[in-house]
């Protein structure tokens, strides 16, 4: 799988991951927390992340009201693509352990 890169309002890097299931972004937060073995960080607020590396974190983005699933994974670093690429990959690798369905994001989708 190649990610698509782009960027968030949180970093200058980021790769993109898309789950298609319903489910809240506090829930998806914890899920990514527990197959990373991290917490959450920031969790009372607008913009909560999950540290996967010293250099990288991953924050939840979800569809708007009555849209439906997917929800975005955005995996960020400030170093470089390649620390935010080599993040996004264990985090798919540890979501896929858990049972989740991960994939790049499409042309079509925001």
């Amino acid at each position: 799988m190649r990610p698509e890169f782009g960027d968030t309002a949180g970093a200058i890097f980021a790769v993109t991951l898309v789950v298609d299931m319903p489910i809240t972004k506090l829930h998806a937060l914890d899920v990514i927390a527990f197959a990373a073995d991290s917490a959450i960080q920031d969790a009372r607020t607008a913009s909560p992340r999950v540290p996967l590396s010293p250099e990288a974190w991953a924050e939840v983005q979800i569809p708007r009201f009555a849209d439906p699933p997917p929800i975005a994974i955005d995996v960020c670093s400030d170093a470089s693509v390649e620390v935010a690429s080599a993040a996004a990959d264990r985090l798919t690798e540890a979501l896929t352990q858990v049972g989740w369905t991960v994939r790049a994001r499409r042309s079509d989708e925001i």
